[in-house]
């Protein structure tokens, strides 16, 4: 009987290192086609290779069925949060490490938490909150206002951090929307943003560039969907902390590929960000049992 949830976190936790190894992978592919090409072109390209490999599925469930939604309006302001998410980190890792956006980008459980209270009306005790101020100081020490500090680029990565986490909410708000909806509209999304910007921003590239582009949609799908049948296999609480090993592949692209190394203040940061989530994960989870010492609600 205890054999088989044992087996499953294993492969949840496979899963998710195998999911956001490849996230981190697409975002350092991400890194090198921006220095040649413009941000729009990466969004439209990418989506229209993650178009093109969900069409079979979308044809089986029926396109009226994927792309008949509810709560339209939701919908479309999701779909746009999520692109321009993407579009601020493309253009920040253009001229920050990749271990440094990333970092900052770890700071979205510590907004959605913040977010899920003003906007969600969801109950945040005083530990979480000290989590959130504790990640804060760990973002402001990554972006190291008293040194050197590149101030848009980094300005941008929190923007987007923020945007992300806004799309984090939009999407607990459509969650009985099918994955298959809320991914195909993210796709098709991407192409019609995109493909507005690029005559601003066109660059031909070569067929080389054109299939690295592709490639950037085709495994950030196989990313999520990782990272999706993690959490179906496992507990959150057990794959969740996981997902900090894009950190260190990003550190380790940042040196084998640009020769950047990390900075302790980045590490310093890191550490502060990380905790501050692992704990606010640690204390969803107890509440969701609803166990506190001898049987009495714990405080959220």
């Amino acid at each position: 009987m205890t054999a088989a949830p044992v087996t499953d976190s294993r492969l949840g936790i496979l899963f998710m290192l195998s999911g956001m190894t490849l996230f981190t992978w697409n975002d350092a592919l991400g890194k090198w086609l921006v220095a040649d090409h413009p941000v729009a072109m990466l969004i439209a390209v990418r989506s229209l290779f993650g178009l093109a490999v969900l069409m079979p599925l979308i044809l089986r469930e029926g396109v009226a069925n994927v792309f008949a939604v509810r709560r339209l309006p939701l919908h479309v302001l999701r779909v746009v949060v999520m692109t321009v998410d993407v579009a601020c980190f493309y253009w920040a890792v253009g001229y920050l490490p990749l271990a440094d956006v990333m970092t900052i980008y770890m700071s979205a459980p510590l907004i959605v938490t913040a977010l899920s209270v003003l906007v969600l009306r969801e109950a945040v005790g005083w530990r979480r909150w000290v989590a959130v101020l504790v990640g804060f100081v760990g973002v402001v020490i990554v972006l190291n206002p008293t040194g050197r500090f590149d101030l848009w680029p980094s300005l941008v990565a929190l923007a987007g951090a923020f945007i992300f986490s806004c799309g984090v909410i939009s999407t607990r708000m459509l969650r009985s929307a099918s994955s298959l909806t809320l991914v195909g509209n993210q796709m098709v999304g991407g192409i019609l943003i995109g493909g507005v910007a690029l005559p601003f921003s066109w660059s031909l590239p070569g067929w080389a560039d054109f299939l690295l582009l592709g490639l950037l949609g085709v495994s950030a799908l196989a990313g999520h969907a990782m990272m999706n049948r993690s959490l179906q296999l496992s507990p959150a609480a057990v794959v969740v902390p996981f997902q900090y090993v894009s950190i260190l592949w990003a550190v380790a692209l940042d040196l084998v590929v640009w020769g950047t190394a990390p900075t302790a203040r980045m590490g310093l940061g890191a550490l502060l960000i990380i905790g501050s989530g692992l704990f606010i994960v640690y204390r969803e989870q107890r509440l969701k049992r609803g166990v506190a010492g001898e049987g009495v609600p714990e405080v959220p």
